[in-house]
């Protein structure tokens, strides 16, 4: 089994490729060990030195390191990984939602709310996996559209330049309503 490697925009997050499906619907991240007990595969990673935080993708493992280096954490994130794969264990040990949280917007901006999640879901999304992260929508309230970043996104040095710059300019282009886009 050959496991790729990618860069993210964040330097403490590193994506990994395994070649095979990771998660069939949604996005998984979590934050501890204790927050990871669906997931075998993501309970595994923590038990690795300098692990600080596991996101699941459809194709990839995004993992997020302490302050450790990664010349001593890749070797052993890529064994479990490994591992895991070719023992055929689950990912998750039951199906999951995706850590649905609750969405908040006036029932009278509901159009509103299905364009800015279209556009998300078409435009931004497909992106951000590429660099080891997801952006979902939260909430939409008096011009600000609220977004969850996930993954590399999370803590990223640049992921306030892609909120303002980026996600912020394609809405407000598509959507006059929208007026500013924050993180929760």
């Amino acid at each position: 089994m050959f496991i790729q490697t990618e860069s993210t925009p964040n330097p403490a997050t590193l994506k990994f490729l395994p070649g095979r499906t990771v998660l069939d619907y949604g996005t998984l991240e979590f934050r501890s060990k204790a927050d990871a007990d669906a997931s075998p595969l993501a309970q595994r990673l923590f038990d690795v030195p300098g692990v600080a935080a596991v996101f699941l993708g459809s194709d990839f493992i995004a993992v997020t390191k302490t302050d450790a280096d990664w010349q001593h954490i890749k070797p052993g994130v890529l064994g479990v990984i490994m591992e895991h794969f070719m023992t055929d264990q689950p990912v998750m040990l039951e199906r999951s939602a995706g850590q649905a949280d609750d969405e908040f917007y006036d029932e009278k901006d509901a159009e509103t709310v299905e364009l800015i999640k279209d556009l998300i879901e078409t435009r931004v999304r497909p992106a951000v996996a590429n660099d080891g992260g997801d952006i979902v929508f939260r909430g939409f309230e008096n011009g600000i559209v609220y977004l969850a970043m996930k993954g590399a996104c999370s803590g990223c040095p640049s992921s306030t330049a892609t909120l303002r710059h980026g996600i912020q300019n394609l809405l407000r282009h598509f959507v006059p309503e929208v007026e500013e886009v924050r993180p929760v």
